[in-house]
């Protein structure tokens, strides 16, 4: 299907989960994921306030570089790695068919 690429998401069980995302709805991973209700809270509607959407990059995709914003969010976040981001500012677009990616633990 024209404008659809593929996704895998690799859930806190470790369950992977392959999912169809449009490129044409300016949709971002955050809603992508909440869109298969898997465990992703998006708390701040996407704004990079929260840090709910945390995920690591596991593919070698280019996501684009972090804006200050989710950078400082990144900060206040557990769990941090070098492949973190911030599901609501990966926007999807047809150069991510194929990322992986791992929801990072929520913290207790």
């Amino acid at each position: 299907m024209e404008n659809m690429i593929k996704i895998t998401v690799i859930d806190r069980e470790g369950e992977t989960h392959e999912l169809d995302a449009p490129t044409d709805m300016n949709m971002n991973m955050m809603e992508l994921c909440k869109s298969y209700e898997l465990p992703v809270e998006g708390t701040c509607g996407g704004m990079a306030l929260c840090a709910s959407c945390h995920m690591y990059i596991e593919s070698a995709h280019d996501t684009g570089e972090p804006s200050e914003d989710e950078e400082d969010m990144l900060d206040q976040a557990f769990f941090v790695e070098d492949n973190s981001r911030l599901g609501c500012q990966i926007r999807l677009k047809d150069e991510l068919n194929d990322l992986v990616v791992r929801l990072a633990p929520v913290s207790e």
